[in-house]
């Protein structure tokens, strides 16, 4: 039992008996008035603080000028581009899935992870300075401490506000789906603005150099996409988790969000060193990212395919989407492997028809010797305790 349904001595002993009322000395419903406007105000408030928390972000995306994916439609475009090795890996995740997710789910997710975001991004700008004079430690320091926790908790937040709540949100597996979803919503709005910002000393009347700007920039952005899918797919997986095991629900949310949080904030360490271990057999800068991002990305995505793929064998193993049969069903099953004689009570007894004496017979019909049963132990070695030594050999 755990600490989320303990155990009140008054209701315990209530529930072996035909107890008092028990309504405000150990449970409690909405009855009066006063429940009424408590149990309001309360879902008022609930209400109130999500509706708050994405008002912000929304106020956020416009003060940081992450609109221009709308109102600039080059970046619009690139950003799109960018996004598409990301949305290519959260709709395998989707693929994977045992149950059908809602598209209402799907695209709510991926909003509310573009609007949750900005927390990230405006948290790490006013952050980094106090790491920027401590060299590799304070650099690697701030993608542990700040960057990794931050985004992915903002990632598992967008989940948590929306998915997370709704009835169709019914497997352990769903938590991956929905934490892709906002891996892709957190990727395709970092590369707005990363493309924005790369673009905004460009004269966007020379072709030729927006061109080739726009397209480093994106072709940069679309390699660094997938793994803000994979990190929240993993923290996802933990947060279904957690939905089904309530009393264990911290720890397990925190388990998930540490191992999202190790995997970027690694990759976030080491791709550049990487990048350059390649570079060093000749490969252009580009490539050689790519080739370290590939293997990165392609040991941790394999670890999550194989944990998706154990909830999948499982839930086919034991037939988890297969409804129950009906009691009519068992009871057509149950009397058709009944014996033609089992309206004799010894048939009953022992499962084997009887013979003209009333004894149950064996196969043959011929009396059973009921001095050895099926649950002997010499029996079920073949041979009969009694027999003579030509018998055994």
């Amino acid at each position: 039992m755990g600490a989320d349904d303990p155990t009140e001595p008054v209701s315990e002993a209530a529930s072996r008996q035909d107890g008092p009322d028990l309504y405000e000395v150990t449970d409690w419903e909405e009855r009066s008035r006063l429940d009424g406007f408590a149990v309001a105000l309360y879902r008022f408030g609930t209400a109130s603080a999500r509706g708050g928390v994405i008002l912000l972000g929304v106020l956020l995306l416009f003060g940081i000028g992450a609109f221009s994916a709308v109102t600039n439609p080059v970046v619009g475009a690139l950003s799109v581009l960018s996004a598409l090795p990301a949305l290519g890996l959260a709709a395998y995740v989707y693929a994977s899935d045992v149950t059908s997710e809602p598209l209402s789910l799907l695209l709510g997710t991926f909003l509310l992870s573009v609007v949750t975001a900005t927390f990230a991004a405006v948290l790490n700008s006013f952050t980094r300075e106090f790491f920027s004079g401590l060299g590799v430690v304070g650099f690697v320091a701030f993608f542990f401490l700040f960057v990794g926790p931050v985004e992915e908790t903002v990632k598992l937040l967008a989940v948590r506000l929306y998915a997370y709540r709704d009835e169709r949100f019914d497997a352990v597996l769903d938590g991956a789906v929905y934490g892709a979803m906002a891996g892709l919503g957190f990727a395709f709005i970092e590369n707005v603005l990363y493309i924005e910002r790369g673009l905004m000393g460009t004269d966007a009347g020379a072709g030729l150099a927006l061109a080739v700007a726009g397209t480093e920039i994106t072709l940069t952005r679309a390699l660094a996409g997938p793994g803000h899918v994979l990190y929240s797919a993993f923290a996802g997986y933990y947060l279904g988790l957690a939905k089904f095991n309530p009393a264990d629900r911290g720890p397990i949310v925190i388990k998930g969000l540490l191992i999202a949080t190790a995997i970027h904030a690694t990759y976030n360490s080491t791709v550049g060193l990487g990048a350059a271990v390649f570079a060093t057999l000749g490969l252009p800068d580009l490539v050689a990212a790519f080739a370290y991002i590939l293997l990165y990305d392609g040991l941790f995505g394999a670890l999550l395919l194989r944990k998706i793929d154990r909830y999948r064998r499982t839930y086919r193993r034991i037939g988890a989407g297969t409804p129950p049969a009906s009691p009519a069903a068992t009871t057509t099953a149950d009397a058709s492997t009944a014996s033609p004689e089992g309206d004799h009570p010894v048939a009953r007894e022992t499962g084997r028809p009887a013979d003209d004496t009333g004894r149950p017979a064996d196969d043959t019909g011929r009396p059973a010797d009921d001095t050895v049963g099926v649950d002997d132990p010499v029996a079920t070695d073949g041979a009969a305790s009694g027999g003579d030594e030509t018998d055994r050999e």
